[in-house]
């Protein structure tokens, strides 16, 4: 299950680097399609500086909800179609998340995975957000008309992997019981 809503983070981010495009197109302002994407990375490298300089509370499941919910929710500023200025800020904001939720899918994967298995774990991990910005991408390309369709996107990719993780909170998956209790 955290492998499917990583997908939902990969089509977050493969959603929101097309609708950078259509924003400098819209926007007759070329410098938008890297400027927004950069917004984004600049949020996450930030995010992560501020995550990895102290200890957080809750436990690494709690940490990833919480990362997930804030990534979902900052998408959605998006749908306003804001102008160029407040869209830079508000690409900003699901990076911030970005970090979290990596760093703590891969601790997860870490306490899940059989030891021997690790390495293959992580690459399903990498894998999985890889398959959701090509997916991502794709759909956003067939969506490249649609503005309003096209800006939300990135918050239905956020909003399923939210939704994914909370069906896989531990006591809640019938699959495998018991492997997930030492994240509660």
């Amino acid at each position: 299950m955290l492998f499917v809503a990583l997908v939902g983070v990969g089509v977050a981010i493969g959603g929101m680097n097309v609708w950078s495009v259509g924003m400098a197109e819209r926007h007759d302002t070329d410098l938008l399609a890297g400027v927004l994407p950069a917004a984004f990375s600049t949020g996450s490298f930030l995010g992560g500086l501020l995550y990895g300089h102290r200890t957080w509370p809750g436990t690494p499941t709690r940490q990833l909800l919480t990362g997930a919910g804030g990534f979902a929710l900052g998408w959605l500023p998006l749908l306003t179609l804001p102008t160029p200025a407040p869209a830079t800020a508000a690409a900003f904001v699901p990076g911030a998340f970005l970090t979290l939720i990596v760093a703590r899918a891969f601790t997860i994967t870490d306490t899940l995975a059989p030891p021997t298995r690790t390495t293959e774990a992580y690459a399903w991990l990498i894998l999985s957000i890889g398959v959701g910005q090509a997916t991502g991408a794709a759909l956003a390309g067939r969506l490249a008309g649609h503005p309003h369709t096209l800006a939300a996107l990135p918050a239905v990719g956020a909003t399923l992997a939210l939704a994914v993780l909370l069906l896989a909170r531990p006591g809640r998956s019938p699959a495998r019981p018991g492997r997930h209790r030492h994240h509660q």
